[in-house]
């Protein structure tokens, strides 16, 4: 598996976050003003910058500042009592709650939204479906080429995930491999991003990203902060498409005749089998502003932000939308 650099930030500013925790300590923090830190696993840059951008927007005395690395340096941060927040895909075991507990810490975790990863090709590729067995075959090295997925004049299969250490990965090594290794064909670029732009640029590759980073959901992207703010105060629900810089392609489960695209109501009602939890999880003390942040995301104005971002609140209905 030829994986470049991943991409992480923790590293370099273990100092600043620790500097960072420190000022969340000051007396004048409160539920809504002050600073805190919280480390997410890069691939939900995209769901946590957004909200941040309202939080900090409603409550302007309040600083989030975000650091985005692999899932395992952000548990290892909060085990290390380097932030209180974190954001993963998967809870805390017992052990590790037993461990906060022997330092007196309370741990307050939530799952905030079920996350679809998408598999993306470029527009040029007349693929158009793949089965959980086709996507084995092809991260094993078993199929190599376009052609054994269906008559066409592609080449060589280019997998392209975001980077080495993501929670991506982790799934697909964990849920679809069954243990077998990578092919040398896979690759990791530096960022969720990179696994757009290596697809828009690659007739031959396919690209493993989660669905928040493909999803056009009416201009949530490049909305002004104070218009999304003004959104998530509407009972209504919101339409999303994919970007048509790239094919979304989509996947049929195990066993099963229909495939499904990563649409909400696909992922709700478990048609669409590529799907894994978030969890936000905090060890920070009530009246805090990271639990502040953390009672924000995890209530309705943030539920309904991770909605329009493509993704499936955990608390928030989608509704069945028909797209042409």
């Amino acid at each position: 598996m030829k994986f470049g650099h991943s991409l992480t930030t923790f590293t370099i500013a273990a100092g600043m976050l620790a500097a960072m925790v420190a000022c969340d300590k000051k007396p004048t923090s409160t539920a809504t003003s002050g600073i805190a830190t919280v480390v997410c696993d890069a691939s939900f840059e995209n769901i946590l910058s957004q909200e941040i951008d309202v939080f900090e927007y409603i409550y302007p005395n309040a600083s989030i500042m975000p650091f985005y690395t692999d899932e395992h340096a952000a548990i290892d941060s909060l085990l290390d009592f380097k932030t209180k927040t974190i954001i993963v895909t998967r809870h805390l075991t017992q052990k590790e709650i037993d461990y906060f507990k022997s330092h007196k810490k309370t741990v307050r975790q939530s799952q905030i939204a079920v996350d679809a990863l998408a598999l993306i090709v470029n527009p040029e590729n007349p693929v158009n479906v793949l089965s959980i067995k086709e996507i084995r075959e092809i991260l094993t090295g078993e199929v190599k080429e376009w052609n054994q997925v269906e008559p066409c004049k592609l080449g060589k299969i280019d997998v392209v995930f975001d980077h080495q250490g993501s929670s991506t990965v982790q799934y697909m090594r964990d849920s679809i491999m069954q243990g077998q290794p990578f092919a040398d064909n896979v690759y990791a670029q530096n960022s969720p991003q990179g696994v757009f732009e290596a697809v828009a640029a690659n007739k031959n590759a396919v690209g493993i990203i989660g669905v928040s980073w493909i999803s056009s959901d009416l201009r949530t992207r490049e909305m002004p902060r104070e218009e999304r703010a003004a959104a998530i105060e509407r009972n209504d629900t919101t339409d999303i498409t994919f970007d048509t810089k790239v094919k979304v392609l989509k996947v049929r489960g195990k066993d099963e005749v229909t495939a499904y695209k990563p649409y909400q109501y696909y992922i709700f009602d478990g048609s669409y089998p590529l799907f894994r939890q978030i969890y936000m999880i905090t060890t920070a003390p009530g009246g805090s502003v990271a639990h502040g942040f953390y009672s924000f995301v995890t209530g309705f104005k943030g539920q309904k932000i991770i909605q329009m971002t493509g993704i499936l609140p955990k608390t928030v209905t989608p509704r069945m939308v028909s797209v042409n």
